[in-house]
């Protein structure tokens, strides 16, 4: 009976956690891209915020998502009857592996550690998003 009780408290568990992960929508790293399988077929396509992610397709069931800047946006794909077939909000975050950030004053370096850190390329959008730190 007390195996039956933790099964069971397993099974919600995932249950549980597959659906709050499902409610924060789509995480991708800034400079990286995520392959979206799609249930069937999608015939257009819409970002929300194209600064902040882009999306292409590679074939009819499969969307290739990049993230661009940093922020929240919403990324809707629709099939040929303009059934909703992903409906999610995006959020573009930075990535922490392997980075070192140096914080002197008012500026802010990054550093890439793979294994020696050396300084990490940065788009328009991280440079802006430092300037917006360091203002504040």
């Amino acid at each position: 009976m007390a195996k039956l009780g933790l099964y069971i408290g397993i099974a919600l568990l995932a249950v549980y956690s597959s659906v709050a992960s499902a409610d924060q929508g789509i995480e991708v790293t800034m400079n990286q891209a995520k392959i979206l399988k799609l249930s069937r077929a999608a015939d257009t396509i819409v970002i929300g915020n194209p600064e902040i992610a882009d999306a292409s397709v590679q074939d009819a069931s499969t969307v290739v998502l990049t993230g661009r800047g940093f922020g929240v946006t919403n990324l809707v794909v629709l099939d040929e009857a303009g059934v909703p077939i992903i409906d999610e909000q995006v959020t573009v975050t930075r990535s922490t592996a392997s980075t070192v950030r140096i914080y002197r004053r008012a500026t802010v370096q990054t550093l890439s550690c793979t294994p020696y850190c050396e300084s990490s390329y940065k788009t328009e959008a991280e440079r802006q998003s430092e300037t917006d730190m360091s203002s504040q």
